[in-house]
């Protein structure tokens, strides 16, 4: 249900090479520990955190999981911490259709219908039934972000999808929508903190 592993990059930054520590864990668990805990749904929306103390967290669990003979409490006891603070800190409620107005909502199907398809803010005015100016306000306040914003975290989702199903990156970006490979790439890094290659090379 979790694994731990490392990712070693030969590009020097201050003179030293650098090194990714990773801990894949199973979503059922993920999930398992919000019902329990929050007793509501919740998604983490951007996954790269600034987090001194998640680091910490981190840095315990990932020394329980690669100790020869390590302690299964002491494992389980800050796993669980650790996925509670990532949780409460840094995540979000989970949109429910039921929770947005009418307007937002048939926003929203649009886009995570189709989001590699491009759309114009026209369009998703059109759908709502209201100006550009009252939409655009209207998401913002309801969702979070922008359409746009709420866009490239659904393209960049489909491209995981899409590179854990092998494709390439290259194929990935174009079905997922981008405009080229590198504007994906940096979208996939702002989010996950790694290259789709990178990405890619550690699930396989």
């Amino acid at each position: 249900m979790v694994n731990p592993g490392e990712i070693h990059d030969g590009t020097p930054v201050n003179n030293s090479a650098r090194t990714w520590r990773m801990i894949y864990i199973d979503p059922a668990l993920v999930r398992a520990v919000i019902a329990d805990e929050f007793n509501r749904q919740v998604e983490i929306v951007r996954p790269v955190a600034k987090d001194a103390r998640l680091a910490k967290q981190f840095t315990r669990l990932f020394a329980c999981l690669t100790t020869p003979a390590a302690d299964r409490l002491a494992v389980d006891e800050n796993l669980l911490s650790s996925l509670i603070h990532v949780v409460r800190e840094h995540g979000t409620e989970r949109l429910r259709s039921s929770g947005l107005s009418p307007n937002v909502a048939k926003a929203l199907e649009r886009l995570n219908s189709a989001p590699e398809m491009p759309v114009s803010l026209d369009e998703l005015a059109a759908l709502s039934g209201v100006n550009r100016y009252q939409f655009l306000r209207g998401f913002a306040r309801e969702v979070g972000i922008t359409p746009h914003a709420y866009l490239i975290q659904r393209r960049v989702l489909l491209t995981r999808k899409l590179l854990t199903a092998g494709r390439t990156p290259a194929e990935s970006a174009i079905a997922a929508g981008f405009a080229d490979q590198s504007h994906m790439t940096r979208a996939f890094v702002r989010h996950f903190g790694v290259t789709p290659a990178r990405y890619q090379a550690a699930i396989s």
